[in-house]
């Protein structure tokens, strides 16, 4: 079945296209974005049940773009009707007018050309920009099971089930938390060349255990996701006896020494590293700013051959899967690294205005209340032609890398630093059965890339997590890759 369009979007449509018409009369160029989102989180454990609205995720607005041949100028706001379009026209009018005056003294301002997209409209009349030939588009993704029609009860009833089994499973469980969540939204963008309509749906999913011995804690993440609803949850319960195993045998586990190894990194632990090593580090805002080291590497080696990496909404249908940003811009599949060269990087609509390059469809908000950045979406490396056998076999020394926890880097200096819950102990191209955690993984992005000498066959991503810009504006991202070989510092 598909996502359909929300009754809030249809509804306001024509309205906005009216209000479109009297900014397009005003400026060279206009785009308005209506967005209506809602979102609902489950979390099920020993001591809580709750189902309740994600703030972070709901909102229903719109923001309205327009550009006088010199600035670009914003405006949001949440409501639209008949007798304040002129008003709504007035207030951006006063924006663009202060633009002069707000720029901070010392500073001085960029100008900015139109998206090459839009610029025929410039030299149309007001009735050719109403009749000129427009991209016209409309898509939806697809879904099995409607969380919404599956209702509140029913979900927390199977969270609930999930976590009675699993704490049935082994006495050294302290606790089992499940929780899932979905977001289904519409988004319109409209300008004087577009009108573009998408309906998405994402669901994900997680479960967090906690065993112990003694005065001994350890503690186990598993997470899931999908580009659609609720029919992700009954894999939430196949691999249940695997995480409560894996949770009981982090408490055997002991402290790594610190050093260089080999490692074969599973999946998670491979996005990850894309992620925080190479995400961050190509968004292009970033090269606008001069914080990032990668711009000096554009056209030259920075990983091994074996590695490509991608970004992109229309890459892979995952939770950051989309059809267009927000800012109208169509979802692309970048290549950033073509086989260890770093080709390009991932950009929004101003920063790519400023470079001189073509914005690849990355420019997200974290809501209509928020401007756009450059962010990334589904992020991962290429396949190979080895399996997980062949690599551990081929590993005199080192450590299966699994479980990813958290990561962070500096685009700046290149640097990255993640935290990694399991590492299994390879000797003479066999697993010991010694594990050992917790494990810091560190480094100098290039040297870890570049020292990749196997990769498997099969990809995987998972997005269940959000990215912030810093330590806000959070946008969903999924991120992943194949079992990966390479020498990395664990402490």
């Amino acid at each position: 079945m598909k996502v359909q369009e929300s009754d809030f979007i249809r509804r306001e449509t024509p309205l906005l296209k009216e209000l479109l018409e009297k900014l397009l009369a005003a400026y060279p160029y206009a785009s308005i974005l209506a967005v209506d989102s809602k979102a609902r989180r489950y979390s099920v454990s020993k001591r809580n049940m709750a189902a309740g609205e994600d703030d972070l995720l709901t909102s229903r607005g719109f923001v309205a773009k327009v550009w006088d041949g010199k600035h670009y100028a914003e405006y949001s706001f949440n409501k639209v009707v008949p007798e304040e379009l002129e008003e709504i026209c007035a207030r951006i009018g006063e924006l663009v007018a202060a633009s002069d005056r707000l720029l901070p003294e010392g500073l001085e301002e960029k100008e900015y050309l139109l998206p090459e997209e839009e610029r025929r409209v410039e030299k149309k009349t007001s009735e050719e920009k109403r009749t000129g030939e427009k991209t016209v588009f409309e898509g939806s993704t697809e879904y099995e099971v409607d969380p919404e029609e599956m209702g509140d009860d029913a979900i927390l009833k199977f969270l609930e089930g999930l976590k009675d089994k699993g704490l049935a499973m082994n006495d050294a469980l302290l606790n089992l938390s499940a929780f899932c969540e979905y977001q289904k939204y519409t988004k319109l963008f409209l300008s004087g060349r577009k009108e573009l309509l998408q309906n998405v749906m994402w669901f994900n999913g997680g479960i967090s255990l906690a065993a112990s011995r003694g005065e001994e804690i350890k503690s186990y993440f598993k997470s899931y996701s999908c580009l659609g609803g609720a029919e992700l949850l009954p894999r939430m319960e196949e691999d249940l006896e695997e995480s409560v195993a894996a949770t009981v045998e982090l408490l055997e586990s002991r402290p790594i020494p610190p050093g260089e190894y080999t490692c074969i990194c599973a999946p998670d632990v491979t996005g990850m590293i894309v992620h925080e090593a190479f995400g961050h580090g190509v968004e292009m805002d970033m090269f606008v700013k001069k914080r990032a080291q990668a711009q000096e590497f554009l056209g030259k080696y920075v990983a091994s051959p074996l590695v490509t990496m991608h970004d992109g909404a229309g890459a892979v249908r995952e939770t950051a899967t989309y059809f267009f940003d927000d800012e109208g811009t169509l979802a692309h599949d970048t290549v950033i690294i073509d086989k260890g060269v770093l080709k390009t990087g991932i950009s929004d609509l101003q920063s790519a205005l400023s470079l001189g390059t073509e914005p690849t469809g990355n420019g997200r908000r974290e809501s209509y209340r928020r401007k756009a950045y450059t962010r990334m979406t589904n992020t991962y490396f290429e396949a190979g032609d080895s399996t997980r056998e062949e690599m551990i076999a081929s590993v005199d020394y080192g450590f299966l890398l699994e479980n990813a926890e958290s990561g962070m880097e500096d685009p700046k200096n290149w640097g990255i630093q993640c935290m990694v819950n399991i590492a299994r102990e390879i000797k003479d191209g066999k697993l010991t059965g010694k594990v050992f955690s917790p494990i810091v993984l560190t480094g100098y992005v290039p040297d870890l890339l570049k020292s990749i000498s196997m990769m498997g066959k099969d990809v995987e991503l998972g997005g269940g997590g959000f990215c912030g810009k810093g330590y806000k504006e959070w946008v969903k991202v999924s991120d992943g890759g194949p079992y990966i070989k390479a020498r990395i510092r664990l402490g």
